[in-house]
């Protein structure tokens, strides 16, 4: 099912075509209807600012989140996300008790450089990315420089029904971002998710 992306120095799986297209199709438009999407404001450098997608905390009644200087409350699983979360689960072999969905309007809507290494998630923690709708490139940058001050890069293209599974060390090594694009690029959902160490 996942393929090991030969990624130096991470511990990365992906399987591009997860998810069948037909119930991938089905769950982005459940969720895009009926996910109380917000714009979050969040705190870089020091000031605040409006994150450029819309966004909304999912999960159990005790997974609070806390995200660049703010403090999620999780809003309860949609009927639609009971059963992928589940399966997910069983995918990535972790019971995960809460999701960020993202939801990217065209290609000016970004997630910036970061890692998912906050003190709830644990030291190693296990994060899997579901997309849904248009593929973006996701990009992965290393945190230290080689000898030669070079960063490691790696890109993937994540399409549609596409699970990203990222284990280990990855996120204490790497930061990841989903850049713009001035390509014209439709509507994309992305469902990451994590376990909330309560």
């Amino acid at each position: 099912m996942f393929d090991i992306a030969d990624l130096p120095d991470t511990d990365v799986q992906l399987a591009p075509r997860w998810m069948p297209a037909v119930e991938a199709d089905a769950l982005f438009e459940a969720l895009r209807a009926d996910v109380p999407w917000a714009r979050h404001r969040l705190r870089i450098f020091g000031r605040e600012v409006e994150a450029p997608r819309l966004s909304c905390w999912i999960g159990d009644p005790d997974a609070m989140y806390r995200y660049s200087g703010a403090r999620f409350t999780p809003e309860p699983w949609p009927a639609a996300l009971v059963p992928v979360r589940d399966a997910v689960s069983a995918a990535a072999g972790v019971r995960f008790n809460s999701v960020l969905a993202n939801l990217y309007r065209d290609g000016q809507d970004a997630m910036g450089w970061h890692s998912d290494d906050e003190r709830e998630l644990g030291s190693e923690p296990v994060i899997v990315s579901l997309s849904l709708g248009a593929t973006r490139r996701f990009v992965l940058k290393g945190r230290v420089a080689d000898a030669d001050g070079r960063f490691a890069r790696h890109v993937l293209e994540l399409p549609h029904g596409s699970l990203l599974v990222m284990r280990g060390e990855t996120q204490a090594r790497f930061r990841h971002a989903l850049p713009r694009t001035a390509r014209p690029v439709g509507p994309r959902i992305n469902l990451t998710f994590r376990k909330i160490l309560c």
